[in-house]
């Protein structure tokens, strides 16, 4: 089975998940986040998780809007996130059901 692997390809970390993936094998269904995600995708992606690990904390928007101390609700971020794609954490790797926010070697191993 592929791979969702959803990436900025200029991503530094989303290059590094994807060399690891690779390496170890795995076939890849890339994904450029670069386009965006709707609003339904994104909570396709989500489904019942908790959305704040999918709000990258190094963006700009995340810090200005103090997101750390009080994220905005649910339907909101996942608005924002659609609307802003660096907002999003990368890499993400999903295989049906299972998904990986971000490079975490034993996560991904895992997905494998």
């Amino acid at each position: 089975m592929k791979l969702k692997f959803y990436e900025k390809p200029n991503c530094t970390t989303c290059r590094k998940a994807k060399a690891f993936l690779t390496g170890k094998g795995a076939d890849l269904e890339s994904i450029d986040l670069n386009k965006g995600l709707t609003v339904d995708q994104l909570e396709t992606i989500i489904g019942k998780r908790d959305y704040r690990r999918l709000l990258n904390s190094r963006n700009v928007l995340y810090r200005e809007m103090k997101m750390k101390d009080g994220p905005p609700p649910r339907d909101k971020a996942i608005k924002l996130m659609s609307e802003n794609p660096n907002l999003i954490k990368r890499p993400i790797v999903r295989k049906g059901n299972k998904i990986v926010f971000g490079f975490d070697e034993k996560a991904l191993t895992e997905i494998l």
